[in-house]
């Protein structure tokens, strides 16, 4: 039979060794997210901090919405936040501090709908006219390997176009083509 002296120096260790973890542990993900866009069509780039302090910033999620803008009607919209969480996911998966390369961002359903007549390519319904999808390349990283590490976050949709040299990603529910 176990004393309750013996029984307390068990349990206070057990806790110890259940809570220590715990409390020393290293958040998840850092405080602060960066993500570096360049915009092969503008020719603009920026490094935004757009998460910090448990929080996005207004300023930076605007001036990315900005970069992502629909270039042949100048149009802005607020792209889907989890988009760039992705963005800022995958970077990590890859262990790469290098600029996106985009090639689409934001389509205006003008933008969009002549594209598509254009080319067998562009979904009809494309969820790039939501602010949910961007192409890109991300230099340094073979695109192949860009493609399995997006698949492995299981958080949306994949397209991946070799020959173009990009990837499709958005928010939409996971599958691939």
């Amino acid at each position: 039979m176990i004393s309750r002296r013996n029984f307390l120096k068990a349990a206070t260790g057990t806790a110890a060794m259940v809570l220590t973890p715990v409390a020393l542990a290293k958040p998840t993900s850092p405080a602060d997210r960066v993500l570096q866009l360049h915009n092969l069509h503008t020719g603009e780039s920026i490094k935004a901090t757009y998460w910090a302090e448990g929080q996005y910033i207004a300023e930076e999620l605007t001036a990315i919405d900005r970069l992502l803008r629909d270039h042949r009607a100048d149009e802005i919209t607020q792209m889907d936040r989890r988009l760039y969480d992705l963005l800022y996911a995958l970077q990590q998966q890859v262990s790469s501090e290098r600029s996106y390369h985009v090639i689409s961002g934001y389509r205006s359903p003008t933008t969009n709908a002549k594209l598509h007549r254009n080319s067998s390519g562009v979904a009809k319904r494309s969820l790039h006219m939501q602010g949910r999808a961007i192409d890109i390349r991300l230099p340094g990283v073979e695109l192949k390997q860009l493609r399995k590490a997006v698949l492995s976050l299981k958080a949306g949709g994949v397209g991946y176009y070799p020959k173009s040299n990009f990837i499709h990603v958005d928010t939409g529910r996971p599958r691939f083509w």
